[in-house]
């Protein structure tokens, strides 16, 4: 089978490695790719992949039969509806179950008509009556872009007057663009977050491993949000009784709504949850693969993961046991000075072959390109160092001596990756 992978950073390369041992692969081809992909799949940077009509065209002419789209932005943009009109098989959702990520509002009122646990929440298109709103409810409050903003679009506030320029910078100053247009406002909730990703065949669904991110820049928690400087996998938070009423009470209704209102959703699905007082929360929904969760989650499924999309897309995932290997995983990711504002790019990144010497290490590329046979920096998250050993400290340990071997200009990296585990085990 050949297959085509969409996009450029560390999930899809996590993708393109977890597809190229599979025995019914033939052939992996990515569009962009990075410094990375380029040396396990063929590479097309010609083409972006909002550019649907030459995607298709570059599927017939290499006689592609499957597509992967790693990012959310093509799904939400219709992607799948493209290629699907020409007869090209893609695991994800189409337009309309993409808006479960497209669309914050979208998303919180199909988690009111399926009976979702969720924030409190109201949804907004003028900014006087979001103020007023926050005025009324006070602080702390959580306000979001409604649209897509790369993971950027959350603003936790902890006074009203944070509140109040969040509403600013969205709806009136447009940072985000149209995505801010229409804000969701939602009372914060207390807890400790975690990521619990699904394949759904639309009926049916298979849990990954479970994991957990870490989203501030900073250790601790602390500083502005990104879109992820690490996973670990297994969360330890996550155990079977709450795995129980995540299925229950999040997974299954949301599968199951969407396939009442006529819209099956198939592909990947991303619960991120707050955990309070044992009972999940739905913070977000994500209409595929976790970024960085995916370096921790994929390297740790036995399954032939080609094989397991197969099946989810001819909707046969009710008879498929998942098989996890034993070892934990910690995922760190490297990132550009600057971070996740303003950063420069094309430092040459040394010591990536001497990490990926240490046994269980696995070093996926997200920002990087090669020129002249050196690979340098090309994003905000250049790296996502991955190391498997027999439990979290061991993984940790292993991720950071390989972190110490890699070098670039400005290189950033949290010290605190997997710490949270250690209070649950």
């Amino acid at each position: 089978m050949k297959v085509l992978v969409i996009g450029g950073g560390g999930r899809e390369h996590a993708i393109c490695y977890s597809l190229k041992n599979s025995n019914l692969l033939t052939k992996l081809y990515c569009i962009p790719g990075n410094g990375g992909i380029c040396e396990i799949a063929e590479v097309n940077q010609e083409i972006k992949p909002l550019e649907f009509e030459k995607v298709v065209e570059f599927c017939k002419k290499e006689g592609i039969e499957l597509v992967i789209p790693g990012p959310e932005e093509p799904l939400v943009k219709g992607i799948k509806d493209a290629l699907e009109k020409e007869g090209i098989k893609v695991f994800g959702p189409d337009t309309k179950g993409a808006m479960l990520e497209g669309s914050k509002a979208f998303a919180k009122e199909v988690m009111a008509e399926a009976g979702v646990p969720t924030a409190k929440f109201e949804i907004f298109d003028d900014p006087d009556k979001a103020r007023a709103y926050i005025e009324k409810k006070g602080a702390p409050i959580v306000v979001k872009a409604d649209g897509l903003c790369a993971g950027k679009g959350v603003f936790v506030c902890d006074t009203k007057e944070e509140a109040f320029e969040a509403i600013h910078k969205l709806m009136e100053e447009k940072i985000f663009g149209a995505s801010g247009e229409r804000v969701v406002i939602e009372e914060r909730l207390d807890g400790e977050e975690a990521s619990y990703i699904v394949i759904s065949d639309g009926e049916n669904f298979v849990a990954l491993p479970n994991s957990q991110d870490h989203k501030r820049l900073l250790d601790g928690d602390k500083g502005p949000n990104t879109g992820g400087m690490g996973a670990y996998s297994p969360a330890p938070l996550i155990t079977e009784e709450l795995k129980q009423k995540i299925e229950n009470k999040v997974i299954s209704p949301i599968i199951k709504t969407l396939l009442k209102k006529g819209n099956p959703y198939v592909g990947f699905l991303y619960a991120g949850l707050m955990i309070t007082n044992g009972e999940p929360f739905v913070l977000e929904f994500n209409c595929r693969l976790g970024d960085p969760e995916a370096q921790a989650i994929l390297p740790r499924i036995e399954n032939d993961f080609l094989e397991l999309v197969k099946i989810a897309i001819d909707g046969k995932l009710k008879d498929v046991s998942l098989v996890e290997k034993s070892d934990a995983a910690v995922c760190v990711v490297m990132a550009s000075s600057g971070y996740p504002g303003k950063y420069e790019k094309g430092k040459k990144i040394t010591g990536i072959k001497e990490a990926e010497k240490i046994p269980g290490v696995i070093v996926f590329h997200a920002g990087t390109k090669k020129i002249d046979g050196d690979v340098v920096t090309n994003g905000g998250r250049v790296l996502g160092v991955t190391a498997l050993d027999e439990d979290i400290p061991s993984a940790i340990k292993k991720a950071y001596e390989a972190v110490s071997k890699i070098h670039f200009e400005g290189a950033y990296y949290r010290k605190d990756i997997g710490h949270k585990a250690f209070k649950h085990l």
